[in-house]
């Protein structure tokens, strides 16, 4: 381990999609090694903050010697990969749940509710037909063992479940529109929209117990850790809240404009293991350069 992070004990955290994740949503061979070398040779300490589930981080981070929990479903839970198990999730309350499902019934839109089941598992919930762009979500994700789907259910607002997540994916100025409403209307919970970053025309609304938001649940690991300092690293108009809560942020190059312009730094791109590289040349560098 290099002085500096023995001193600074720097807490590294990377959004997935569009900064340490390439363009075909994967890690390259490259980001994989240089996490490794990270992790292991540099004792650097990493993690991810994601929108994503389980189900889908632990395959994409199945090859990098993880220790640190996962900050997952836009902060309202870790997940630990050396139990592999839940921990410290916020879930939405019943009442709050019907309210929210009352907003989208307004929209003639049903959600996915999304709820833990037992230690390990996610349960998905939605009522009514799927579009296409919800048929092809579920279609890819329907194999994941970390993920189970329960379609056209018409208790799909009731379950002894915590719920963790309510989702949509629709045009984005339908997603904007409810969730003005939403906003309005319902103050238990925390509303996220956002522009899909491979066709902004498309978008994702995620809802949430008030409070829960990827910053805060970094604030909360790197608090457990010790860290002295927390270094961000993000692309998209959602990772700006973790960036400002954080005490220095990268946007990668092929970020939004408002993302770079909230940044401390803009580095190169997402296909370019921009992020792992970044992070081995800090810990390398001599410590009274900090």
């Amino acid at each position: 381990m290099t002085a500096k992070n023995q001193q600074g004990k720097t807490l590294y955290v990377s959004d997935l999609d569009g900064t340490l994740l390439g363009d075909d949503s994967l890690l390259s061979r490259g980001t994989i090694d240089t996490l490794n070398h990270i992790i292991g040779e540099l004792g650097g300490l990493f993690t991810v903050a994601t929108a994503r589930t389980p189900a889908t981080v632990v395959p994409l981070m199945h090859e990098v010697h993880a220790t640190l929990p996962f900050i997952v479903i836009g902060g309202s839970a870790m997940w630990n990969p050396v139990t592999h198990s839940y921990e410290h999730t916020r879930g939405i309350d019943d009442a709050t749940v019907n309210a929210v499902a009352d907003v989208f019934d307004r929209h003639n839109i049903h959600p996915f509710i999304y709820r833990r089941h037992g230690d390990h598992l996610l349960h998905t919930h939605h009522y009514g037909p799927l579009s296409p762009q919800e048929e092809h979500f579920v279609t890819e994700r329907r194999h994941l063992p970390l993920k189970k789907f329960f379609l056209d259910d018409r208790d799909y607002r009731h379950s002894h479940d915590e719920a963790l997540l309510i989702f949509s994916l629709n045009k984005y100025c339908v997603l904007k529109d409810i969730a003005d409403d939403l906003k309005a209307s319902v103050p238990t919970c925390s509303v996220m929209v956002y522009h899909d970053i491979f066709d902004p025309s498309e978008g994702y609304l995620e809802i949430f117990t008030s409070g829960t938001s990827k910053a805060a649940a970094i604030r909360k690991l790197a608090r457990e850790l010790g860290a002295r300092r927390v270094v961000v690293f993000g692309d998209n108009r959602n990772d700006i809240a973790m960036m400002q809560a954080a005490d220095y942020s990268v946007a990668v190059s092929n970020a939004f404009p408002e993302v770079k312009a909230a940044a401390s730094e803009v580095i190169g791109p997402n296909t370019a293991d921009s992020v792992p590289l970044w992070i081995v040349h800090e810990l390398t560098l001599p410590t009274n350069a900090f």
